[in-house]
């Protein structure tokens, strides 16, 4: 992993207009109006929203110039990988690419679905065109020995997820359950809300499922040593880079890092570019099996209320034994408040309540309502950038004058058109995660499936996990 902080703002390209501060979900950019902004690293969720509104580069107008080489080599990327903003995230393209070409190792590598809906822009292609096939070929033509996706490892994540909340209402434990997707979301509660870590799921993120079944699964069913699996993933999110780092992070089965290195859209767009792929006139491939095979369900973890209704799916279907809406939930949201949504709904026979929050800022009532013990309901989603994943900090930056919410908008859709359009749409119907469970794993929640794809959350919170930032 490449040292560095991953979210950082340079003083000598700042021009203080506080756009960064202004995006910011949590407080953590300040700074006097028209001076350079600072980050407060323990407040910092490692987002990125501020390196997707900078609008401060080095212009070759500038007086004094800037030596944009030496910016470009203390950041780690290329000359070619565009404009050189105030606001940046840091570039891990170089270590992904020596542990690509690494002899000695084999190297898989996952791409959550965020990626096949926003990696196009970076090609010409207007927001939301989907290109999973395309995606699959890029990679390969990369040189990775086996191209998967995280979209499967979203299905294994709802398998454990659900199976989780099923527990908790059995148990009488915390309540209300805390989705943990999203790694600026867990790394907000342990560091403003610590007393609410027992409500995080500790189910660890798709991204790193993925990384441990690709050290432990993948590796036996190619017969080789999980020591020598190199674990990449490209990710919509810097955050992603930091979760990839935790300590708490790592499969307790082996003591490996489930994730090696992690890049983002834009850093896979550099290097497919410095590679001469054009992406749009690659043919269509398929994903590597088993672990590149997935549900619409997995699909529509990209946006924001998609892990709920991938969760809501697969619980009515196993404790209602099959809804009549199915492949759909049939529970539907409706707004409660500025990015809010709730929907109140019987499963099993008890009546529930689950709400979706559509970017951290607006996730502060809630907390408190359940830190009080006021909060009636018992399942809550939360993604940090608003519209969710399709809209992270290491998704494809827009150009000042793009209608955001409407490329953001765009990028959903596409997701929800994917969804619909394939073949198995819950997460517990996709063929190779019920091979995995029977072959592998048992059941969720099981010995090994704890092993593997739990965790126990916190450590942001005592000052750990905080690797690769200042």
């Amino acid at each position: 992993m490449t040292a560095g902080p991953i979210i950082a703002i340079d003083p000598t390209l700042c021009t203080g207009c506080g756009r960064c501060a202004a995006v910011c979900p949590v407080g953590a950019v300040s700074g006097p109006d028209g001076q350079a902004k600072t980050i407060d690293a323990a407040r910092c969720v490692l987002c990125g929203q501020c390196v997707q509104l900078c609008a401060a580069f080095a212009a070759p107008f500038d007086e004094p110039p800037h030596d944009v080489a030496a910016i470009c080599r203390e950041r780690g990327r290329p000359e070619t990988a565009g404009p050189v903003f105030a606001a940046y995230s840091r570039c891990d393209l170089a270590a992904a690419q020596a542990l690509a070409a690494d002899a000695s190792k084999v190297a898989m590598v996952q791409c959550a679905p965020a990626v096949r809906v926003t990696l196009a822009e970076e090609f010409g292609l207007p927001p939301g065109t989907l290109t999973p096939g395309k995606l699959a070929a890029a990679l390969r033509r990369l040189g990775f020995a086996a191209v998967y996706d995280t979209t499967f490892a979203a299905d294994v994540t709802i398998m454990e997820e659900s199976a989780e909340l099923l527990s908790r209402l059995d148990s009488g434990a915390a309540l209300p359950l805390f989705t943990s997707c999203c790694p600026a979301w867990v790394r907000h509660v342990e560091t403003a809300w610590p007393k609410l870590i027992p409500h995080l799921s500790s189910c660890k993120s798709p991204q790193q499922m993925a990384g441990a079944l690709f050290k432990s699964y993948a590796a036996a069913l190619d017969g080789i040593d999980p020591a020598r699996v190199a674990s990449l993933s490209v990710m919509p999110c810097t955050a992603k880079k930091y979760e990839a780092a935790r300590p708490e992070l790592r499969s307790r089965e082996a003591g490996l890092a489930d994730v090696d290195v992690v890049l983002t859209v834009a850093e896979l767009a550099v290097w497919l570019k410095e590679a001469g792929i054009d992406l749009p006139g690659l043919p269509d491939e398929p994903f590597d099996a088993p672990l590149g095979r997935y549900s619409g369900a997995g699909v529509i973890f990209g946006g924001s209320g998609g892990v709920m209704e991938a969760a809501l799916r697969t619980a009515v279907a196993v404790v209602d034994g099959g809804a009549a809406c199915a492949p759909q939930s049939g529970i539907v949201f409706e707004p409660a408040g500025p990015g809010l949504s709730r929907a109140e709904f019987t499963l099993g026979g008890r009546a529930l309540a689950a709400v979706v929050v559509n970017g951290l800022a607006n996730a502060a009532p809630l907390l408190a309502a359940v830190a009080e013990g006021r909060a009636d309901f018992q399942f809550m989603e939360v993604m940090c950038c608003p519209g969710g994943c399709v809209a992270g900090g290491g998704t494809p930056k827009l150009l000042p004058g793009v209608d955001v919410a409407a490329a953001v908008a765009a990028r959903r859709e596409a997701l929800s058109c994917h969804d619909r359009e394939l073949p198995v749409r819950m997460s517990h119907e996709n063929p190779a995660v019920v091979q995995l469970y029977a072959a592998f794993l048992e059941k969720p929640l099981s010995h090994r499936s704890h092993e593997l794809l739990h965790t126990v959350y916190g450590g942001a919170g005592q000052g750990r996990g905080e690797e690769g930032q200042d």
